[in-house]
């Protein structure tokens, strides 16, 4: 058994750490300030977030919209696109699962990541 003092970390705004990583699923704790933001993104894996503490409001583009503080927790599909905004300070933990995901570039073989990069240099270019 493992356990964390969530509340009690020291962690630096918008420097997320990792506090579990397993072939199952990955821990990750973040701290927002007001007003802060993870920009739309995805990720490859189910995502949970959980509000530890403060307020945000979280996306997904104009179809989905929800605000809440601590206790709220949003459930993403996989690569699914969100934003998470934060309106008071805020603490949140992020659960990946599994870890990594389907075309996650650490569960790709070298053979798929040389592709994916020359692929991702065609679009660019």
């Amino acid at each position: 058994m493992k356990s964390w003092d969530l509340s009690g970390l020291e962690l630096e705004p918008r420097l997320p750490e990792i506090i579990s990583s397993s072939n199952d699923a990955r821990a990750i704790v973040l701290d927002l300030a007001a007003g802060e933001s993870l920009d739309e993104h995805e990720v490859h894996e189910r995502a949970f977030l959980v509000v530890l503490a403060g307020e945000v409001e979280v996306g997904t583009g104009a179809r989905n919209s929800a605000d809440g503080g601590p206790g709220m927790l949003v459930e993403f599909e996989p690569r699914e696109r969100h934003q998470v905004v934060a309106r008071k300070d805020a603490r949140l933990l992020l659960l990946l699962t599994p870890w990594p995901g389907d075309g996650h570039p650490g569960a790709m073989e070298i053979r798929e990541k040389l592709y994916s990069r020359r692929h991702a240099a065609k679009r660019s270019a």
